[in-house]
């Protein structure tokens, strides 16, 4: 009786815990259709995101998204990755631009070489001068210094105090450049630290200003000291930086004559006099005359060699009566060297001026007459020569 009792009370228990089961199922199931996909989403990233922590959120029906807006996000998405697609092989398609270490060395050093002269122009101003000073000593007026806001001056006072000393450093190299273009010869006195030097080491020093192309090249000096101790003044050519190309001795020869043995002996004979400024001139004519020269081969060689490298930087055949080549033949750069694309080769000979004194034309059978003669017919600067070859080139390409 007792265990047929126990038998019921055990399955009236089962049943009410199938039928709480049953109910809580059925709870679940219509949570689960108040949810909108997109939340369901959102749920179980934010659960796998948390590591095993469950987060329970009450449902809204309100942000759940329509299915209309979901195919509108489609659409959307779809679009957007075509688009992306386009430009990728857009990309792909263009043709790649290969730029040389060369090219951008030089890049680089043209802006540079910009801003640097920028730079030099802005702190020559006197207006930006005057600005820096009036604003690291600013008397202001008392309406002005009430409206005006309070600004830490330490930074701003140093940065100020560094421009003002470098636009003074500029003022003093404009200066410097500005009497090196005005007196092109400068003399001073050097002391020779040789205790067997003639004269005590007292040396007298030229200083020779070269300006090529709007830039200051290396000067060049030249030592004169006075070893006779019959003739106190008269002065030799101790040691100099001119180039081999330039007559300094015969000049010297001919404006600073040196004293001969056999005048001490005869004293009516008068000895000969030196004439320093006459030797000065006389050696900076030679010096310009000769950078002239570098200059006039240089010219020739940017304007007759420009149409060439980009022929031969594109890959294409030169034609024949294109000068592949201007160079310099002698010391004196007073003979200048062309070379075509035929192989031939043509000779200027030019003067002390720069005038085109004989051009000469040397092809594979000797010298070509016929070239020459219809080259020389006007001579006269390298300028006018150029041009000729120009015309000529042209001539036999047409």
């Amino acid at each position: 009786m007792l265990q047929c009792i126990n038998n019921i009370n055990t399955s009236q228990k089962s049943t009410k815990t199938r039928d709480h089961s049953l109910l809580q199922q059925q709870q679940q199931q219509q949570q689960q259709q108040h949810f909108c996909p997109a939340q369901s989403r959102a749920a179980q990233s934010r659960d796998g995101s948390s590591r095993g922590r469950t987060a329970v959120q009450s449902p809204r029906r309100g942000n759940c998204v329509s299915p209309k807006t979901r195919q509108a996000n489609r659409v959307k998405s779809l679009c957007a990755s075509h688009r992306n697609t386009r430009i990728h092989s857009f990309t792909h398609s263009l043709p790649k631009l290969t730029i040389t270490n060369d090219d951008n060395n030089n890049t680089v050093a043209r802006l540079r070489k910009t801003i640097k002269i920028e730079c030099s122009t802005i702190l020559s101003s006197p207006s930006i001068k005057e600005a820096l000073v009036s604003s690291l000593n600013p008397q202001p007026s008392p309406k002005s210094a009430a409206l005006r806001p309070r600004k830490p001056r330490k930074s701003v006072d140093r940065d100020e105090q560094l421009l003002l000393a470098r636009s003074k450093q500029q003022e003093a190299y404009n200066q410097q450049c500005l009497y090196r273009i005005s007196a092109s010869v400068t003399a001073f006195k050097v002391h020779d630290p040789d205790p067997n030097a003639v004269d005590g080491g007292h040396v007298l020093g030229l200083r020779f200003e070269v300006m090529t192309r709007g830039q200051f090249l290396q000067p060049y000096y030249v030592m004169l000291n006075r070893p006779y101790a019959n003739s106190g003044k008269t002065l030799r050519v101790h040691r100099h930086t001119v180039p081999p190309a330039i007559p300094l001795p015969g000049l010297a020869a001919r404006h600073l004559p040196v004293p001969k043995q056999q005048l001490d002996k005869d004293s009516s004979i008068a000895p000969p006099k030196q004439d320093l400024e006459g030797f000065v001139k006389s050696l900076r004519r030679e010096i310009m005359r000769y950078h002239n020269r570098l200059g006039v081969s240089a010219d020739l060689r940017r304007s007759l060699g420009a149409h060439s490298r980009a022929a031969a930087a594109d890959g294409s055949s030169l034609p024949s009566n294109t000068i592949v080549d201007v160079s310099i033949a002698d010391t004196e750069a007073k003979q200048i060297r062309l070379t075509w694309a035929d192989e031939r080769n043509g000779r200027l000979v030019m003067d002390d001026d720069g005038k085109v004194v004989k051009f000469m034309v040397f092809g594979a059978e000797g010298r070509d007459w016929e070239t020459t003669k219809q080259l020389t017919d006007s001579q006269g600067r390298v300028e006018d020569v150029a041009k000729m070859l120009e015309e000529y080139a042209a001539g036999r390409e047409s």
